[in-house]
């Protein structure tokens, strides 16, 4: 059964960004490595999101949002694929808001 646990706005930071990067932080609750993360601003079209080698299970990852992004809308959507091939939608986040944290939970 797969599902996603609601995100949450929590003060959390592993690495301090500068003042004038967007940052997040995506926390791994799956019993699987994540290997990549896609975003979409209108739930059509989906870009990859660098994660390096992806966030292993049990660990999170502070992640920064390029800066020609500035200027785009507030709400994205993500989706996260597992190192078993499976993917889970994340429900529309907010990115105006501060201290964003997206769990991501597979079972």
């Amino acid at each position: 059964m797969r599902h996603l646990l609601p995100f949450v706005l929590l003060a959390l930071s592993a690495t301090p960004a500068l003042a004038e990067d967007y940052s997040f932080t995506v926390e791994n609750n799956a019993n699987q490595r994540i290997v990549e993360i896609e975003v979409s601003e209108d739930d059509a079209s989906w870009a990859p999101f660098d994660i390096g080698s992806g966030i292993a299970s049990g660990d999170s990852a502070e992640l920064v949002w390029d800066q020609s992004t500035n200027a785009s809308n507030c709400e994205w959507r993500f989706r996260a694929t597992f190192e078993g091939g499976e993917t889970l939608d994340s429900d529309w986040v907010d990115f105006c808001e501060d201290d964003v944290v997206i769990y991501f939970d597979l079972d």
